[in-house]
Order: C-alpha cells, then structure tokens, then sequence
C-alpha cells in the first residue's frame, strides 16, 4: 500500500460524513497517473503554490494601491489570511484541510493589478466582460505553465469560481472559503485603514462592535467561532433528523447580518473613500491605455499570448485581457511608462 492510499484510508475514518474524500473526486480534465505520497488535493495545493501566478500575488493590491508601508495587505498576503482561516474552520469540522487550502490559495489568481479597480477597468473594456473568479479558473486551466494549465481536480476548480458572496461552491470545502474570504478582508482591510488613519476603531457603529467584537482580533475570533458553532449544530441536526434543507457550512443569521452591516460601514467609509481611492483614477486610465496599445499591436505581445489568438483562435481582446490580467502593479506601471513616456534624447560622443 503507498503512502497515498494511507492517507485516503485514514480520511475514510476520520473525515466527517459530509468531507469531500479525495477517493470521491471528480477527477481532472485529462487523466494523469496518482502519486504514490500526495492525494489528489494535496498535489493540486502544491501546484499553485508553485505556480507564477501565486507568486506575483505578492506585487497586486489588496486595497491601497502600491503602499509604501510594509505592513499593509497586498493580494498574497489576503490569500494566505484566508487559507489559514479556511483551515481552522475545516479543522474543527473535520472536512478536508488539503482541499481547503488549495481552494484558498487558488481563489484570487485572477486578480488583476490594481485590485478591484483594475477588475471594473477590464470588465468595461472586454466584449465578454471580466470577473476576477473566472478568470482564476482561466489561468489553472489555460494561462499556467505556458498555455499547458495545471490541470487541478474538478472540485478546486469549483471552489475557486465560487468564491464569491452571489456564487454557491459544490463542496463544503469550498464554502468554507467563501466565508473565510470575507471574514479576511473584512477584518484586515479594517486594520489596514486604521493603520492608514483613515479610520479608527471609534468609528466603526457601536452596535456592529457589540455584535461582532470590540477588536479585530476579537471580530476574527468571534466570527469564526460562530462558523464553526453553527456548522457543527447543523450537521448534527442533519445526522439526527435526517434534514436536507440545511446547509453543513454557514454563519448564523446574526452574524452574518452583522458582518454584512459592517461590510456596508466599510463601503462607505474606506472602498469608495475618495482619500483612499484617488490614485484608482489615474490606475484604470493607465489600464485602459494599456489595453488600446495592445489590442492594436498584438505582435507586440509575449509568445504565449500570439499564439493563443493566431493558433488557439482566442478573441483578440480576451487575450489582452489575460495579459494585462496578469501584470503586478508595478510591472503595469513599467510597461506604461516604456511605451507612452518619452526618454530623454541620448547621443553618443566621440
């Protein structure tokens, strides 16, 4: 027997009923042969890790555009927040931690420079429109490796697109990240803002502290413990009652409308704060011209990219998208100023 196949032992007993088993999977896209160490999820978490597009998650935006402080989010260190919080919930509810993970680790690939505001930009310049959760799934399934993709199982891929609030994941693995992703940025944008000044902990409505915590260490714990609380309840009233109207993963109707509330407060006074966002201006005009320059010079773009409009048949503006998809923040501005700045007038001396 290999180490894999122990492993899948052991989830038979000791997953709950309602884990996703990596025996049970739906497999992936083109069949490949099974490691004899990592089971099927396992290697999927590995291959994004792994991956470019995980590394320049590094340089993208969380919510304030190329920081200069050191200790404010960019895109890789929200992913990784989310991860760990999507592990704790999975844990105390034994479902599938490697599942959960390469969920979390994968959910924000598509994210463009610039955050969201670079993701409205895209949206309003490509003819079939861009959602930064589609595009997560384009990259691990066409974008990586050179147009190769990564070839992840059926149920990260799921996961990954169904990450946000409007979506609803298959697995409880994948609804677990979808509320352990806002539970992220709720509470770090938070701290962010408080550590930018643009808002204090006094500022946040006394009824919202009450009913979620006082401190974001406080609402971090309180909302994950009413995660887990409500879940467990769930699932036992599912096993005694024999009940299929009941979701195995969810947020009690009080927190949830809480934390919906203080998503509201945020809205208000941080995601559309004209202190905070002035330079997002400036961001999508420089996006919009980068994407005019392209789609009219697409033999300017990388191999890759060429070939998936002349060989693959990709519509031309779709492929732009995914090239300026992928750039950091500071790679966009570079490319920015190498084809629309001037440079100064060189002249070699004898």
């Amino acid at each position: 027997m290999t180490i894999r196949e122990t492993i899948e032992d052991m989830e038979r007993a000791t997953l709950s009923p309602y884990a996703t088993l990596n025996e049970n999977s739906r497999g992936r896209d083109k069949d490949e042969p099974q490691c004899d160490i990592r089971p099927l999820f396992q290697r999927d978490r590995d291959r994004i890790l792994h991956s470019k597009a995980f590394r320049r998650l590094k340089n993208k935006t969380q919510v304030f555009l190329a920081p200069k402080g050191d200790h404010y989010r960019t895109r890789l260190s929200h992913t990784l927040e989310v991860s760990q919080n999507a592990r704790t919930i999975a844990k105390a509810l034994r479902l599938n931690e490697d599942l959960v993970e390469a969920i979390a680790l994968g959910h924000d690939l598509g994210h463009t420079p610039f955050g969201h505001c670079g993701e409205r930009t895209l949206n309003g310049l490509c003819s079939t429109g861009f959602v930064h959760s589609e595009q997560s799934v384009r990259i691990v399934e066409k974008l990586e490796k050179d147009g190769e993709g990564l070839n992840l199982t059926w149920e990260v891929r799921d996961g990954i697109k169904n990450h946000q609030t409007k979506t609803n994941p298959a697995t409880p693995e994948g609804k677990v990240v979808r509320l352990s992703d806002k539970i992220a940025y709720i509470n770090h944008d938070i701290d962010d803002a408080i550590r930018a000044q643009i808002l204090s902990e006094d500022d946040i409505p006394m009824e919202i502290r009450k009913a979620i915590g006082m401190t974001s260490d406080d609402r971090l714990d309180n909302l994950i413990h009413d995660v887990i609380s409500c879940s467990l309840n769930n699932m036992n009233i599912m096993d005694v009652e024999c009940r299929n109207d009941l979701e195995p993963v969810m947020m009690s109707e009080e927190m949830n409308q809480a934390m919906y509330d203080l998503r509201s407060f945020m809205f208000e006074n941080l995601y559309t704060n004209p202190y905070a966002k002035g330079e997002e201006v400036k961001a999508h005009r420089m996006l919009t011209e980068l994407y005019n320059y392209y789609l009219d010079r697409t033999e300017l773009l990388p191999k890759q990219f060429i070939d998936m409009i002349e060989k693959d048949g990709e519509a031309t503006d779709r492929v732009v998208c995914d090239y300026i998809a992928g750039m950091t923040d500071q790679y966009a501005i570079n490319k920015f100023n190498e084809v629309f700045m001037p440079m100064s007038w060189m002249v070699v001396e004898d």
